[in-house]
């Protein structure tokens, strides 16, 4: 096996695009793990953990949006300043392993893996992402929707590489929250995201791990913004929150498999959104 560390992202470019079939990694958390279980086989790798420029983050001069660079590592974003203007962002990112999985774990890496149990993917679609990819030659912007094609599928071709995410920075509250089978240090059986943008008066919903990819939950959303005012929103009664919950619970399609049953995740995601409508409510 070939393994290649590029040095910058000229040069990342240049190896994608000359061995296009290359498996790129960023801190091989996921990957590891299947080649240890031979799962997978590459014969060549393209590392990208010495590549700078994709290591950290960037406010727009605006301040409507953060760019945040698909190698940036999980650590970055638990505290400080990205912290305080991606906050879901933050605390799925404290989720997240031990504190060396954080250390090399990234978005890059998630949206590469594009596993539906990935914690920072809910947080991208609720938050209407956009995912930046580049070639030797080209860039191109695709949607977080758009990008995610199924179970560990992706929109990205030969030779690309995912570069950074574009996300919004709202007026309004942003949560995280996932069920696992111990409180730390596990992959999801459930998770789900909660934006609420007061600004524009709407809410992002994405649910995690409870389908073949994340599943957003627009029916819903739509549903809710018919019912109370999304720019004021105040204490929703408990009689709206069990239904919130309920319409989650049915936009999801989980399956059973060994960490858990298609019954109990429909139960956990019910919960979780409206834990998350409730503490929004309260902020």
């Amino acid at each position: 096996m070939t393994v290649l560390i590029p040095q910058s992202l000229h040069d990342a470019l240049a190896a994608a695009t000359t061995n296009p079939d290359a498996q790129i990694i960023q801190g091989g958390t996921d990957l590891m793990v299947e080649i240890n279980f031979n799962h997978r086989k590459p014969t060549d790798v393209i590392a990208l953990r010495r590549v700078d420029e994709i290591r950290n983050y960037v406010v727009s001069a605006d301040k409507k949006n953060v760019v945040v660079g698909s190698g940036l590592p999980y650590r970055e974003m638990e505290h400080g300043e990205l912290a305080k203007l991606l906050p879901a962002l933050a605390q799925a990112a404290r989720t997240v392993g031990s504190p060396q999985i954080r250390a090399a774990g990234s978005i890059g890496g998630n949206l590469g893996t594009c596993s539906p149990a990935g914690d920072a993917l809910p947080v991208l679609s609720a938050l209407d992402a956009v995912i930046n990819l580049q070639t030797a030659t080209t860039s191109r912007e695709i949607s977080v929707h758009d990008f995610m094609v199924g179970v560990k599928r992706n929109a990205r071709q030969p030779g690309e590489l995912i570069i950074s995410a574009t996300l919004p920075i709202i007026n309004g509250w942003q949560g995280y929250a996932k069920v696992g089978v111990r409180n730390a240090m596990v992959i999801s059986i459930a998770s789900c995201c909660l934006v609420i943008d007061r600004e524009k008066g709407s809410i992002g919903v994405a649910l995690g791990a409870v389908g073949p990819t994340i599943i957003r939950c627009r029916e819903t959303e739509q549903w809710l913004a018919m019912q109370i005012d999304l720019k004021n929103i105040s204490i929703v009664a408990t009689n709206l929150l069990k239904e919130f919950g309920d319409r989650v619970a049915k936009e999801s399609k989980p399956i059973d498999d060994h960490r858990s049953t298609a019954a109990y995740r429909r139960h956990a995601v019910a919960t979780l959104s409206r834990r998350l409508l409730t503490r929004a409510n309260t902020q």
